[in-house]
């Protein structure tokens, strides 16, 4: 006997710009007898409009209150809490702390919505920050210690990872990046040492972003906006005139540092063999260009602009075109738009940079205007055009099997 009970429909959300097209095209394609209006109306009827507004509004709502009752705990712990013991203090942290982190994965557990959770997740993720500055202030540790912050990055990433959550991440990742600089930086640290930890953090976040690419999304992608944003700032820092003239001062911190880095980029290439190792090279690459570049000696006079100034500056430039280039190709092949705006944006802040510090001793008044407004023209143009050639390969090729570019 056959089941003459329809299957229930699966309609999905889109939004509503897409379902106008939608409506529109199955308009035109019934009126020249495509589809039938019956298939018409069974098309329609699998996609629904998808209201952005009242979520958007709650999720920016939730999250914020959550920020600041976070930010609020830390507060007070800062305030000592003079009212209570020691003790006390730390077990009224650290009974809220729990209370967030079981609350939200309890909240995941029935279904609750994401909004919801998401913010509760976010309390327990700043909730342990407070727990751990609490916890040092009862054992007389200063807390402006960098451990802290260490420490606070390590368990709000542990948090993210152990629950898929994204915002516990993004706490995570702040303070780890925080941490990054703070730690081998807190007793001395000058020009080189910072073009260093960009490049290494660079290279770990490149390697970090492929290792979690097919795996969780959202994770690969914020790796991949960290990665590109420190070799920008990397290449950026390497410009500047005798930014290196100390040298480095290497510490512990520092070749753990560089370790990580080096690990990551391993790890991504044996993770994931191909193309995509291209990403922590480049990486690499970024890195030694960088302190290369901050290495070199040029004259700190900037009345007194000589030929190595010159040389020094045209080949900054073409590094740093260079890598906003990549950056731009990279963000049109894994589509992410965010690379795209990072580096045009920083090359346009970097070209006003190297102009008024290299060429205005030079070129003053309104010529130094002009030979800004070419060189914008001359590199907005190379890189449009580089994108959109870029783009339009990806789009004219064909790959049957899927393969990943």
């Amino acid at each position: 006997m056959n089941d003459t009970t329809a299957p229930p429909l699966v309609t999905r959300s889109v939004a509503p710009q897409q379902l106008t097209w939608l409506h529109t095209e199955l308009a035109d394609w019934t009126a020249q007898g495509i589809v039938s209006e019956d298939q018409a109306a069974r098309i329609s009827a699998r996609y629904h409009s998808r209201h952005h507004a009242r979520t958007d509004v709650g999720r920016v709502l939730l999250v914020l209150g959550a920020g600041f009752v976070g930010v609020g705990l830390i507060w007070l712990v800062a305030a000592n809490l003079d009212a209570l013991s020691p003790a006390t203090r730390f077990g009224v942290v650290a009974a809220l702390w729990l209370s967030f982190l079981l609350g939200g994965e309890a909240l995941a557990a029935r279904g609750s919505s994401p909004a919801l959770v998401g913010a509760v997740r976010l309390l327990a993720a700043l909730g342990s920050g407070a727990v751990v500055f609490q916890a040092a202030q009862s054992l007389q540790v200063p807390a402006y210690e960098p451990r802290l912050v260490g420490l606070w990055a390590a368990g709000a990433l542990l948090h993210a990872y152990l629950a898929r959550a994204y915002l516990p991440f993004v706490v995570g990742v702040a303070t780890g990046v925080a941490w990054w600089f703070m730690q081998p930086t807190w007793v001395d640290g000058d020009g080189l040492t910072w073009v260093v930890l960009l490049g290494a953090g660079a290279v770990l976040a490149s390697g970090l972003a492929v290792v979690h690419d097919g795996r969780i999304a959202s994770f690969a992608w914020t790796w991949r906006t960290v990665a590109g944003g420190m070799a920008l700032l990397a290449m950026f820092v390497a410009a500047v005139p005798d930014v290196g003239a100390d040298g480095i001062r290497w510490s512990t911190w520092m070749v753990v540092a560089v370790v990580l880095a080096g690990l990551a980029a391993v790890a991504a290439a044996l993770v994931r063999p191909g193309p995509r190792v291209l990403e922590p090279a480049g990486a690499v690459a970024v890195a030694v260009a960088a302190t290369l570049l901050a290495s070199w000696s040029t004259g700190a006079d900037a009345s007194d602009v000589r030929t190595s100034d010159w040389l020094h500056a045209a080949v900054s430039v073409l590094a740093y075109v260079a890598l906003a280039v990549g950056l731009v190709a990279l963000g049109t092949v894994r589509d992410h738009p965010a690379l795209t705006w990072m580096a045009t944006t920083g090359l346009v802040v970097f070209t006003t940079f190297q102009s008024f510090a290299v060429f205005a001793p030079i070129v003053t008044g309104a010529w130094l205007f002009v030979v800004l407004g070419t060189v914008f023209l001359g590199t907005g143009f190379l890189v449009d055009r580089a994108r959109r050639e870029l783009a339009q390969a990806l789009d004219t090729s064909t790959d049957p099997k899927g393969s990943d570019r």
